[in-house]
């Protein structure tokens, strides 16, 4: 995070809070291709299409994040809900990988 950017305890105006958001978001979305990238690696190993979709998978990092988010006093059930769809635009994205090649 950019030094000028303060940690959300120690905001005490909205321009800070919004500054911090923005990076956090910026920072977020650049995980989101490194993760990405794994889906195109993963497109890339897989034999088949078929094996692009593995439920049991799916479920153990959907539980795996709402684990981590109620560890963190984060409301799990939210962060299943948004992990479902990472997962599943993940799969779409890596199904698209896999076609192109």
């Amino acid at each position: 995070m950019a030094t000028d950017i303060l940690p959300g305890p120690a905001c005490s105006s909205m321009a800070e809070v919004r500054a911090g958001v923005d990076a956090l978001d910026r920072e977020l979305v650049a995980l989101l291709a490194r993760r990405f990238a794994y889906m195109d690696a993963a497109a890339r190993i897989k034999p088949t299409r078929g094996r692009v979709r593995d439920e049991d998978r799916k479920a153990q990092v959907i539980a795996n994040a709402r684990a981590e988010a109620e560890r963190l006093g984060l409301p799990g059930d939210a962060i299943a809900d948004l992990w479902e769809r990472l997962v599943e635009a993940s799969i779409a994205y890596e199904l698209a990988a896999f076609d192109a090649r």
